[in-house]
């Protein structure tokens, strides 16, 4: 079956499965399958056409683009992810022991619960519209320590933004010098001139979640790790092999989306049928999955209940199956 066809049967799935709102599909850097949808009207809007010139949602999609972040400032000198993460308010408390790695891992011992369920408890919720929506860093750095920090592995949105509050420090203290920063050194070199981020009440880049851009400049933040960190001009922005540092193994989640689970690195997932693979995961099923050994970069954006992710994880893995690994 040809690329375009199976975006076609991914987009035609049953309506109660979720729905696609973008896909794009680039093999060695070119578009080889692409198709847009209609968002469905709510409360607040009627139904959009989506195309190419559409800025949709990244949810933790943008937690990738967290990594990219620090790897530019890894390379300028000027974080050092081994020592202490650099929280003013831990000094002197055991969470002084915690390591900017050990937050890119997901790893800090913190308290978090990442549940997306209203009603439910849920710190992230707490986090982004409730008691922490001020300052997202602040919340989720006074949560409770439970565990020794690099010990057990707990996906957390607020251990993100505590690493862009991080990233913000070391740029300027404030939302301006924050977006100059991700414009002018990641998301402008990179191509993805339509991304728009988002800023808590302090400043804080809102790097576990929000991110708009079109799925082709997704693409291209794929594209940037498929080659490495080296743009499609040539330019080098992230340190050499930082994308492996990315798809470095940390924990394995035993999912049913795929039959193999998914493993997590550091702010990236691997998909384990596909040896030296990355992907961008986010909530409702957007998706950025790089499979370098077949020179592909895959974009789903959509909005797809987690019960239903299955329906489109597993049509993309046929998809890359379908490509053979390049010689």
């Amino acid at each position: 079956m040809r690329v375009q066809e199976q975006v076609d049967a991914i987009f035609g799935r049953d309506p109660e499965q979720g729905v696609s709102l973008a896909m794009v599909v680039l093999r060695r850097g070119e578009i080889v399958g692409e198709r847009y949808g209609v968002q469905p009207a709510n409360d607040f809007q009627p139904a959009v056409e989506i195309g190419p010139e559409s800025t949709l949602i990244s949810w933790s999609t943008a937690k990738s683009m967290t990594h990219a972040a620090c790897g530019i400032l890894v390379r300028d000198g000027l974080l050092d992810l081994d020592a202490p993460a650099p929280v003013p308010g831990w000094a002197g408390t055991p969470k002084a022991e915690i390591t900017t790695l050990d937050l890119l891992e997901m790893r800090p011992g913190l308290r978090f619960l990442e549940d997306y369920v209203d009603g439910e408890e849920s710190n992230c919720i707490a986090m982004l519209w409730g008691d922490g929506a001020h300052d997202h860093a602040a919340y989720a750095a006074g949560l409770p320590l439970d565990h020794e920090p690099g010990t057990v592995w707990n996906y957390s949105s607020g251990t993100t933004n505590i690493v862009t509050r991080i990233i913000g420090d070391i740029v300027g203290h404030d939302q301006e010098h924050m977006e100059r920063f991700l414009m002018e050194r990641l998301f402008g070199p990179t191509g993805m001139t339509s991304a728009i981020p988002k800023f808590d009440g302090v400043g804080t880049w809102v790097g576990s979640s929000y991110v708009y851009a079109t799925a082709r400049d997704f693409a291209r933040f794929g594209e940037l790790y498929r080659h490495d960190g080296v743009t499609e001009d040539g330019e080098r922005i992230l340190p050499e092999g930082w994308a492996d540092h990315g798809r470095t193994f940390v924990a394995h989640d035993p999912t049913d989306d795929l039959p193999t689970g998914f493993d997590y690195g550091r702010h990236w997932w691997m998909w384990p049928e596909f040896p030296g693979s990355i992907a961008a995961h986010g909530y409702e099923g957007q998706y950025i999955i790089v499979v370098p050994d077949r020179e592909l970069t895959i974009v789903h954006l959509g909005k797809t209940p987690a019960e239903h992710r299955r329906h489109v994880v597993g049509p993309i893995a046929d998809l890359i199956r379908s490509v053979p690994p390049s010689t």
